[in-house]
């Protein structure tokens, strides 16, 4: 998320990111999915410690609140879902799944092994409810070997 990689969020960055995210969705949900990102961004921001920049430390310091704002994540989650989903057809398959992953990242991305994680009942696409349950343990759980621990691919290192 930071775009120019100064190791601070900033406004800038979270709205060039909501922006990424808009441009996934081919039609009608814009300004929705919009609103849900620029939220966060609010939430994120009443919790740093700088006035115009949110650092690592401050978006540990939200995600440590989010597993009491369940509703929070679970509608950002619903929004996402609804944002990746392009053709409506109540699943995210790989190639929806890839645009979410560039979109987040702003870059070309691999995503084939993490799809296939995510993909819990082998299907070949992820499920609104798959991906909810991913979103949360990714943004509220706290185990690093589940699924959703990866919902934005491997962490390199």
């Amino acid at each position: 998320m930071d775009g120019d990689g100064d190791g601070a969020l900033r406004e800038s960055d979270f709205e060039d990111l909501a922006r990424r995210w808009a441009a996934v969705r081919v039609a009608g949900d814009e300004e929705r999915l919009l609103a849900v990102m620029r939220g966060w961004w609010d939430t994120l921001a009443v919790h740093s410690r700088t006035a115009d920049a949110v650092m690592i430390d401050d978006v540990l310091t939200v995600v440590d609140l989010l597993d009491g704002m369940p509703e929070a994540v679970t509608a950002t989650a619903d929004s996402m879902f609804e944002a990746v989903d392009e053709d409506g057809d109540g699943l995210v398959s790989p190639a929806e799944y890839q645009r979410m992953i560039e979109a987040w990242s702003g870059g070309h991305a691999d995503v084939g092994d993490t799809f296939a994680l995510l993909d819990l009942d082998g299907d070949g696409a992820i499920s609104r409810e798959e991906f909810a349950a991913h979103w949360y343990e990714f943004w509220a759980g706290d185990d690093p070997d589940a699924p959703g621990s990866r919902i934005f691919g491997r962490v390199p290192g």
